[in-house]
């Protein structure tokens, strides 16, 4: 199994994740993981923040001469305006030269000032920020290099911001695709609805509003097997909709067409399997998203998610309360994006490439990537040769 942990909080020196689990013997470089920090920063409408963040990577630990040991790695991302935060964010003993009390509907602040007992909601704040991502994007980095040895390839697209959707019957975006989706300013695949979304998001940035909407995460590749249906928590729809809806301000998940086969019948709800000697089994629609109780069934994987307009605004309009005076008042303005969708996207790859990464490790196991690739393909080349319980084994 994969496990990460992250720390830091969002103005603070600096975030640092720690990955374990992964075999030794994966090539890894600092490139790598900015270019894929570089791609959480894209997406028409991030706030000024994105434009000087530079992402500072120092591998501090499980990586000799560009190789993973088998050992945790530990990853460090530098805050480049920590010596603007020094004195607010230190950890040494003193005072915060500013206590924010009008905690944000939406956000955090009130229920984490209420659980831990603070009276600034710059506790929580610092910590629940999206920042926290940066993390989860560096040890995504690694998962999806991991899963490039077993042919699975992890991407998004935005398929809805605000008011603006793209078409049902759009072409979906292939592994190939990725870097036109990465060019579009909201890393939409469909061009018309691509000029429909920058317009909303004008829009919003017009009157100080932010803007939600949808990404469609895909991967390519994904082997038959992943999870389980034994048990609750071994299932990878379930381990999926709980990576996807850890995402800040994620609110919905859907695997396939969830919603819309919750209105069909059954007959006509679900994926035909059929069988050819090139392919093996084959599923001529995608409505169960690559995904049948609980287990990889060798489909194209889908997950769509849903996340929420930024509780932060760029004009102070949140009625809310003063934790201290318990007067009635508005919710106070932090520096924040109009919208983060596309970034969003960025790390529901990174959450889905974790997730199928670490189920890789449990299903096929091995300490180095050669030992875990060859127990890929001898798993693989022994599909359909495995005897049924309902017929006898010859003797």
């Amino acid at each position: 199994m994969l496990r990460f942990l992250t720390a830091g909080e969002s103005h603070g020196k600096a975030l640092v994740v720690i990955v374990e689990g992964l075999p030794a013997g994966l090539a890894v470089t600092v490139e790598e993981i900015q270019g894929e920090l570089a791609r959480r920063r894209l997406g028409f409408g991030r706030g000024p923040r994105m434009r000087f963040e530079a992402d500072e990577v120092s591998l501090l630990g499980g990586i000799r001469h560009g190789r993973t040991l088998g050992s945790p790695v530990a990853i460090e991302i530098a805050n480049t305006e920590w010596p603007k935060w020094e004195t607010e964010m230190s950890p040494a003993p003193g005072l915060p030269s500013k206590v924010l009390t009008q905690p944000r509907p939406g956000h955090a602040d009130l229920p984490g000032m209420l659980k831990y007992g603070f009276d600034d909601a710059r506790d929580v704040l610092e910590r629940a920020s999206a920042r926290e991502t940066a993390a989860r994007v560096a040890a995504g980095t690694l998962a999806k290099l991991l899963l490039s040895h077993l042919g699975v390839t992890v991407i998004s697209h935005i398929i809805g911001l605000g008011d603006a959707s793209a078409k049902p019957e759009a072409p979906r975006p292939l592994p190939e695709d990725l870097a036109r989706i990465d060019e579009s300013q909201v890393r939409c695949f469909d061009p018309s609805a691509e000029e429909a979304m920058v317009a909303a998001i004008k829009a919003a940035a017009k009157v100080g509003d932010s803007l939600g909407g949808v990404a469609e995460v895909l991967a390519y590749g994904v082997p038959l097997g992943l999870g389980s249906h034994v048990h609750w928590d071994r299932k990878l729809d379930a381990l999926l909709a709980q990576a996807l809806m850890s995402i800040q301000a994620v609110k919905a998940v859907e695997i396939g067409e969830g919603w819309d086969i919750a209105t069909r019948r059954g007959s006509d709800a679900h994926d035909a399997i059929q069988y050819n000697d090139t392919d093996g089994y084959v599923r001529p629609t995608h409505r169960a998203g690559g995904i049948e109780g609980g287990i990889s069934n060798g489909d194209l994987l889908v997950a769509r998610v849903a996340m929420k307009p930024l509780a932060s605004l760029n004009r102070p309009t949140l009625e809310t309360v003063d934790v201290l005076t318990k007067e009635s008042t508005v919710s106070f303005k932090e520096r924040t994006d109009v919208t983060a969708v596309p970034a969003m996207g960025v790390v529901a790859e990174t959450m889905t490439a974790l997730v199928l990464a670490s189920e890789a490790l449990r299903k096929f196991g091995g300490d180095s990537l050669a030992e875990l690739v060859r127990n890929r393909d001898g798993f693989i080349a022994s599909l359909g040769t495995t005897p049924s319980a309902a017929k006898p084994v010859e003797q």
